[in-house]
């Protein structure tokens, strides 16, 4: 890794096929938009939210890791440009036209600037992410890079800096990887990172940090394309896992596992059907439960998550509530799921048997901790379809949010497990703690939003403007996150917990 400072020109050797690369022109990455370079004036400092006894933020600093507090530190806008050459550039779009789920790695160079400092990686990876989001990033179908008139579109991608070099200069103090999230289908340009950033408000650990970004693309040595703002968000991956070791997880020698409504269908945790299971092979196939590690570690592993099915489906009301206390942290766990629910998470475990993720803190089949991490929180507050049994994100009862899930189906059954869910919602919307709050939350939104507000025209020609709206194609058009009428999301949902019983 190579550390300079903007006293003078940054030069870089690009890989092999560019020109030395020379520096941006005064207005920025991009010639077709005007990107301003100078960051907006900063806004005084807010003083200190208010947190009571019991609620302690998560933050960079409880990873105790310095690369978690450099990367993901919100305090300036980090700037990200992925350098290739035009043939690796075309090896990606050919194989995007031959298998649109490939998760294959392609070589490029990144230059990653935070203010002055900028770090520069050569031939590190990069890739393709997302399921029913994913995009042919220029183009159409069997067209290779057009260097005279490029047709951009946004996409998400996935940067591995160690993918071809196993050493700490492929890394960004010692990040190896960064997901790339655009805004999708959310005008507002606040969804995800909202939700995750309430997630660690309220103390939960489990979650993953993310921050806005700004991101380039350049080919050869063309004039930088300008892709607009992105979210960052940490990867769930052994790394995240290890971050949190330290009075979190207490360990890091257990299983990790993704669960999405995949090739086996729901993640509803109700079956244990052998074909459910896999591990991750790098072939893009989204499996129902796929696990994270090691291909010889997968059958110790599947034999664990097979019991924890089990029990969890088969035990009678009172073997089920002492077992599930020794197993998991309950508080914690709905503690969780309170924010899910907040946030109008529908496509998640409970209404759809989607996006989740499950760690077990132990290689014993039936000695451990399972932990539960949220995962994928785009089409929330306020988007949302008629799913499950579900028409109003806003307004469902969170008592009865969803009927496939059996986890929180069984702990629901239990009225001291329902005062915890429940107690958790007061505390979030408690104006006096300045959490889910209707004030706090639309303060925190714009500031945010004034931070990248200057940034978000782009070279793709979409995208290019901020608006108080959900998702065009969700069944709720009227909700509003920044307008504080009756039809603000954050409003019809504080009044919806009021009223539970």
């Amino acid at each position: 890794m190579k550390r300079l400072f903007f006293v003078t020109l940054l030069t870089m050797i690009m890989s092999a096929g560019c020109e030395p690369f020379e520096g941006y022109p005064d207005d920025g990455p991009g010639n077709d938009t005007e990107i301003p370079t100078p960051e907006p004036e900063p806004e005084p400092e807010p003083e200190p939210e208010p947190q009571p006894d019991g609620i302690k933020p998560f933050t960079v600093a409880d990873t105790k890791d310095e690369g978690m507090a450099y990367v993901w530190d919100d305090s300036v806008i980090p700037e990200i440009t992925i350098h290739m050459t035009s043939e690796e550039w075309n090896k990606l779009l050919k194989r995007y036209d031959e298998y649109q789920h490939n998760v294959d790695y392609f070589h490029a160079d990144f230059t990653y600037k935070k203010g002055a400092e900028v770090t520069f990686i050569e031939d590190g990876g990069v890739r393709l992410r997302g399921n029913t989001s994913r995009r042919r990033p220029e183009g159409n179908g069997g067209e290779v890079h057009n260097a005279s008139n490029p047709d951009w579109h946004h996409c998400h991608f996935g940067i591995n800096f160690r993918k071809f070099h196993k050493d700490s200069d492929h890394t960004i103090n010692g990040i190896r990887k960064v997901n790339l999230k655009w805004f999708k289908d959310d005008p507002c340009y606040v969804r995800e990172l909202y939700c995750y950033d309430l997630f660690r408000r309220y103390g939960i650990w489990t979650s993953a940090f993310s921050t806005y970004c700004r991101l380039w693309l350049q080919i050869d040595n063309e004039t930088p394309a300008y892709y607009g703002v992105y979210n960052m968000i940490e990867p769930i991956d052994d790394e995240f896992v290890e971050r949190r070791v330290e009075g979190m997880f207490e360990s890091d020698k257990g299983f990790l596992w993704k669960c999405v409504y995949g090739e086996g269908g729901m993640a509803d945790l109700r079956s244990t059907d052998d074909w459910k299971f896999n591990w991750d092979q790098d072939n893009g196939v989204n499996y129902t439960y796929e696990f994270k590690g090691d291909e010889e570690d997968f059958a110790a592993a599947k034999e664990q998550l097979k019991d924890f099915i089990l029990k969890l489906n088969g035990k009678g009301e009172e073997s089920f509530y002492k077992w599930i206390n020794e197993v998991c942290d309950v508080n914690f766990m709905l503690k969780t799921y309170a924010v899910n629910v907040a946030v109008g998470m529908w496509d998640d475990h409970w209404n759809n048997g989607n996006n989740f993720y499950l760690y077990f803190n132990s290689t014993d089949k039936f000695d451990y901790k399972v932990y539960f991490l949220p995962y994928d929180y785009d089409n929330t507050l306020g988007t949302s379809l008629d799913c499950g049994v579900q028409s109003d994100s806003g307004r469902q009862d969170p008592y009865n949010w969803g009927d496939s899930g059996i986890l929180m189906e069984r702990l629901m059954k239990f009225e001291d497990f329902r005062k915890m869910y429940k107690d958790a919602f007061i505390e979030l919307a408690d104006p006096a703690n300045a959490l889910f709050d209707m004030d706090a939350s639309v303060s925190r939104i714009t500031t945010w939003q004034n931070m990248i507000r200057p940034y978000v025209s782009n070279d793709t020609g979409e995208d290019m403007e901020i608006n108080d709206q959900p998702a065009y194609w969700g069944n709720h058009h009227e909700y509003r996150l920044m307008d504080k009428g009756s039809n603000n999301f954050f409003k019809v949902k504080t009044q919806v917990i009021e009223n539970m019983k």
